[in-house]
Formats: structure tokens, sequence, C-alpha cells
């Protein structure tokens, strides 16, 4: 469960790194092109035998086929793309984890269910989710969030270990085990490209839609099944009176909520990380 605090503050640096980028963002003029490039006296008959042999065979490979990209030279070209060269980073402000955040345009392999499992364990043991845990723990235990847990040192222990515990719940049934069980890549994967409305739009749409392993769009049965999941197997260490099928449904929708801003902060991430501290990160 990821801090709310934190990314509202996320939300606030986003509008105003791309409002202060509005007016630096104006594509140039471009020349007027003199002539077509694909005239007849610029197509020769060799030009024709190349083109029918590449694209025109039963076995030609298409420009949106994967193994074209590996047909491609090696050599990147040239971009104009204000969005090029942005990265994701381990960690967000040295804190919280994003080890499941693919950078724009990044062409990765689908991961085995041995990296499935080293990425939750990852994601869940880092010494950075510790330090989260113990925030939020915090958060909750001046908000005092459990009247049952009381307030104090030993108060502070309980609300530690159960949000390590819905942290561990919630990591591995959205990371490993759904994700196995449906061949469902867990990683988020940064659009990178386009305004911040359609930016905004596609990271909370990546709370319903996600990627399998061979590559193509398909339920996020993770996040809304594994989630509903960890909310349950939370009902076996919290207080009775928190049992109940309304709070349990409260748990479990809030999580998604989270992680719908967390998809979010992650989307711009780089984009702040750039701008405000140089990518330093």
């Amino acid at each position: 469960m990821r801090i709310i605090g934190v990314l509202s503050v996320f939300l606030l640096l986003t509008s105003s790194v791309f409002a202060s980028s509005t007016v630096s963002s104006v594509a140039p003029e471009q020349p007027p092109v003199s002539s077509h490039p694909w005239t007849e006296s610029n197509f020769s008959s060799s030009d024709s035998l190349t083109f029918d042999t590449t694209f025109g065979s039963p076995d030609a490979v298409l420009p949106d086929d994967p193994a074209f990209q590996t047909t491609q030279s090696s050599t990147p070209a040239a971009s104009t793309d204000p969005q090029a060269g942005l990265k994701q980073t381990k960690r967000i402000l040295f804190i919280i984890p994003n080890f499941r955040s693919v950078s724009a345009d990044a062409k990765l392999p689908p991961l085995s269910p041995k990296e499935k499992f080293k990425l939750a364990i990852s994601d869940t043991f880092d010494y950075s989710s510790f330090i989260e845990v113990g925030i939020l723990a915090g958060v909750s235990d001046w908000h005092k969030s459990e009247p049952d847990f009381g307030h104090g040192a030993i108060a502070y222990g309980r609300y530690y270990w159960h949000s390590l515990a819905d942290t561990i719940d919630g990591n591995f049934m959205t990371e490993l085990i759904v994700p196995v069980a449906t061949h469902e890549d867990p990683r988020y994967y940064t659009l990178g490209h386009g305004g911040v409305v359609k930016r905004t739009v596609y990271s909370v749409s990546r709370l319903a839609i996600a990627r399998s392993d061979s590559g193509r769009s398909m339920p996020n049965f993770a996040e809304v099944v594994g989630n509903g999941a960890a909310s349950g197997i939370s009902n076996f260490y919290y207080p009775s009176n928190d049992r109940t099928w309304t709070k349990t449904g409260q748990r479990w929708a809030l999580q998604v909520g989270v992680d719908g801003l967390s998809n979010l902060v992650k989307e711009f991430w780089p984009d702040i990380n750039q701008r405000v501290f140089h990518g330093r990160e």
C-alpha cells in the first residue's frame, strides 16, 4: 500500500512541471518538402524488386512484428521527442520501490515464474519497503485507524506488522501467484508519450487492462482478483470487528484506488525526476 500523502505531492509536481514546459514544447516549423521521395524517377526497377521481396512475399516480416525489431540496425535514430531518453528508476524519492516499472518504448522479454518470484521478493523485502511500511504504520497510529490496537509504542508495533503483512499478501498475490496462474505480466509499462490527459487516462486504465506474457492486452486479474484475495487473507490477522464483508471490501477498494494513484506516479515520475532532480536518482 502506497503513501497517499506522497502520491498527492507527485500530483502537484506533475501539474507544475508540465505547465512550465508548455511554452518550450512547441515544435519548430519544418521546411517544405521540395519533392515526393516516391516519384517515378526515384523509384528504379531494383528498388521495386527490393520492395516486393521484402514486403510482398508470404514470409514477409512486417514492421509491427517483434521479429522486425531484431532485423533493424542497432544504431538508434535521432529523435526530437521530448520524452525520449526518460527512464524509470529503481526507487521513487529514495523510498518507494519502483522495480515493476518499465521505461517507455522498452522492449523486454516475458518474465518466467522464477523471475516473477524474484520480482515479488525484491518489491517486498527491499530496505525501502520496510521504511515505507514504517511510515504507513506511523500515519495509521496517528489517525488511530484501529482503536483496538491502542496508542503508543506497543500500538505502533501492531500497526507495523499488520502493514507489513498487508504488503506481503498484496505483493505476492498481484506479482506472483495470480500472474503465474493467468500468464500475466505484472510490470507497469510506461506510456511516456502524449499529453497529460492521455497519459493519465492510460495509467488509470492499467487497473483494468494488463499485458499478457505474450504481449497482448488482457484483463488485469492480478490487480482485481489478487488484491481481493489479499484483502480476504487479511481477515486472519485483523481484529474481529474488521472481518466483515464491508470492511474487507473497503480494504480491497482502497488498495485498488491507491494502486491507481501509484500508476499515475509511475507514469510521470521519469518526467519529474528529469526536470526537478535532473535525473540524479
